[in-house]
């Protein structure tokens, strides 16, 4: 015999008590049903008093097993909404407080973190995680977008302050930051201010987008972002962000990193004048021709015997260094082996004309003979061989050559980073068309990311081969059960026993905040 509380749809709680006899319940004893704390607990001492006081006439209720009954009891009366998912919380809301942006106060913004984190989508699937899985079930579409437009301006600097202040935790000291810019576009076709059409590095060339500019240290830790209109030249941005990141920070200068796309006069000029030291890519069959000649006489050595060269430019203080890889070799030529390819099969099905002429691409292997006849410059495929391998870079800092080139190396990073974002995080195609919300989707995906870089960090620490994206699946299926005990009022919560390679991922985490 036991005590059961029972759910009613008006919202009051009905009080039995309960017998079993040949795998049969039957209620014994109804006492009623209240809404309020007190009552209920006035009624669930009557029960327990009535049972205690026909304790001896057990046999009258066929009672075999009374553990097994307060077992099955307790069984019975557990629903769907008693078991949560606590695995996102556990593992992306662990290192989210770790990581110093529990500081933010608003906890709608911690969980659209951890639900880009465990279960990207759009802001709509969100809402539907947070009430699936965390119980907020007065979350309304416009709600969140009321808070979306808010919160760019309200966390945004905070946000980027916490990660940079645990970034140079890991990194002891930020003395080299890399730069890198994408593209992200959005599924519609009007353009306004900041979406424009431009330059798209996903191929959505119709598609109106912007740009995102991304600061992180080495290893890939992140330092800083921000946005620009989807036309502007990628170069231009640069600027824009290290006259912020320095402004913000006060730090000493660090050296800055980033790809040949970046580089122009302007750029090299200000980061001259400002004292920073800098390494970019150069684009060395742009160089003139006698730098061209040098270079090349020069890398018959390294392709022979390894190593590096170096070449003082004619401006003082900056110099021009070339490294040959192998592997970059056999790359190279299977991307232009390729590239040939397309060109004789566009030629022989004659789709190939005078407009085709130009430096775009393998294009640049055309030539017109006479008047009428497209062929392919052997020459000029044979000029193209003698490049391959070769990898330039542009500094005005005295590295040493193999150093400089591992530092520069590391802007894999940064585009690891982006494809993260991308793919993992899903922050692209943008569904949002005000600017406001644009912004504080670029937030929550920047929050994001620097938590999933951490646990990365810590994975790798720990020696444990799992990947983040693994580590985010694993998160789906860790439970909790909401209980109360029969006779007490307190809800309790007990996390359900894990599989071996949840337990291992979850004492991870303990690791850092216990």
């Amino acid at each position: 015999m036991f005590v059961r509380k029972v759910k009613n749809r008006s919202g009051t709680i009905s009080i039995q008590v309960i017998s079993k006899h040949d795998g049969k319940y039957k209620v014994v004893k109804s006492f009623g049903a209240a809404k309020e704390v007190e009552v209920i607990k006035e009624l669930e001492k009557k029960a327990i008093d009535f049972i205690e006081k026909f304790s001896g006439q057990m046999p009258l209720f066929h009672r075999k097993n009374e553990q097994g009954e307060i077992v099955e009891q307790f069984l019975a009366n557990l629903s769907n909404t008693d078991i949560r998912t606590i695995g996102p919380e556990l593992i992306f809301g662990g290192i989210f407080d770790y990581i110093g942006f529990r500081e933010i106060k608003d906890k709608l913004f911690r969980y659209l973190v951890i639900a880009r984190l465990a279960y990207p989508g759009s802001k709509l699937k969100t809402i539907d995680y947070l009430r699936r899985y965390n119980g907020i079930s007065s979350l309304s579409v416009d709600a969140l977008y009321k808070f979306l437009d808010k919160l760019y301006n309200k966390h945004k600097e905070e946000a980027e302050k916490i990660a940079f202040r645990h970034s140079k935790r890991r990194l002891k000291r930020i003395s080299v930051v890399f730069y890198d810019v994408t593209t992200l576009y959005f599924e519609t076709e009007d353009e306004d201010d900041l979406r424009r059409i431009g330059f798209s590095k996903d191929g959505k060339f119709q598609k109106p987008q912007i740009l995102l500019g991304l600061l992180v240290g080495e290893n890939g830790y992140p330092l800083g972002y921000d946005i620009f209109e989807g036309n502007r030249f990628e170069g231009k941005t640069l600027i824009t962000m290290i006259k912020r990141f320095q402004e913000k920070y006060n730090i000493e200068k660090p050296i800055i990193i980033a790809d040949a796309g970046l580089l122009s006069k302007n750029n090299i000029s200000f980061l001259e004048e400002e004292g920073y030291g800098f390494i970019v890519g150069a684009r060395i069959k742009s160089e003139t021709s006698e730098m061209k000649s040098k270079i090349l006489s020069k890398a018959e050595k390294i392709k022979n015997k390894g190593g590096e060269i170096v070449i003082n430019k004619r401006k003082e203080g900056l110099r021009l260094i070339v490294s040959y890889s192998t592997e970059r070799a056999k790359k190279d030529k299977y991307n232009r082996n390729r590239g040939i390819r397309r060109l004789k099969a566009n030629l022989k099905a004659g789709r190939l004309t005078k407009k085709h002429i130009n430096n775009r691409g393998y294009n640049k292997f055309l030539k017109l003979n006479g008047n009428i006849t497209i062929t392919i410059d052997e020459a000029k495929i044979e000029e193209d061989i003698r490049w391959d391998g070769l990898k330039g870079y542009i500094t005005n800092t005295k590295l040493p050559a193999k150093k400089l080139i591992e530092k520069y190396r590391q802007l894999w990073q940064i585009e690891k980073a982006f494809r993260i974002s991308k793919t993992d995080l899903r922050v692209r195609p943008i569904f949002h068309y005000v600017r406001r919300r644009i912004e504080a989707h670029i937030c929550i995906c920047f929050v994001a990311y620097a938590v999933w870089k951490e646990l990365e960090y810590l994975l790798t620490k720990k020696g444990i081969s799992m990947s983040v994206t693994r580590a985010a699946e694993l998160t789906h299926n860790m439970y909790a059960i909401e209980y109360t005990l029969p006779g007490e009022n307190e809800k309790k919560l007990k996390i359900l026993q894990m599989d071996p390679e949840q337990f291992t991922l979850y004492n991870v985490i303990q690791s850092i905040i216990s």
